[in-house]
């Protein structure tokens, strides 16, 4: 088995634990052998690795997602983990996310403000700057999905 096979079948199973095995077996439709076949770095399942669909629903019951997170390390990328979980269903609507994006905004020029007061911007401020701008980011995705939810894909 490939070093990256091995590496994914590690947090396929971290993820198969985080969720329990009797509640994976529920989401994913799998029994615990098979489950189980997904990471087993025996010989005869060196090339089995759980569906990409199976690894989504678990996912979303973790804590933490294993399988995505080592998929992104290994291609040199990093995740920004969000514990909002913005896939299930967010009250309100467009119109709803068009006044937290307006909010969000002032808060983020409210920073912006601050951190010019002195003619520069210090890296705490570079901090708070960025994680207002990432949550301004989150605010444009839930309108994103809102409007490919309500209208499809257009």
């Amino acid at each position: 088995m490939t070093a990256v096979g091995g590496y994914l079948k590690k947090h396929t199973e971290t993820l198969v634990k985080d969720v329990g095995i009797e509640q994976a077996c529920a989401l994913t439709g799998k029994s615990k052998a098979t489950l189980g076949r997904y990471y087993s770095d025996h010989d005869e399942h060196r090339d089995r690795f759980m569906p990409i669909e199976a690894v989504a629903l678990l996912e979303k019951a973790a804590r933490y997602p294993h399988v995505t997170g080592a998929l992104a390390e290994l291609s040199g990328t990093s995740l920004h983990y969000d514990e909002r979980r913005p896939n299930q269903e967010r009250p309100g609507g467009v119109n709803a996310d068009v006044i937290a994006l307006s909010q969000r905004f002032a808060m983020l020029m409210a920073e912006y403000q601050q951190s010019m007061d002195d003619g520069k911007i210090t890296v705490t401020e570079a901090k708070r700057l960025l994680k207002e701008t990432t949550l301004l980011q989150q605010v444009l995705i839930d309108i994103k999905l809102h409007l490919e939810q309500d209208h499809g894909a257009v």
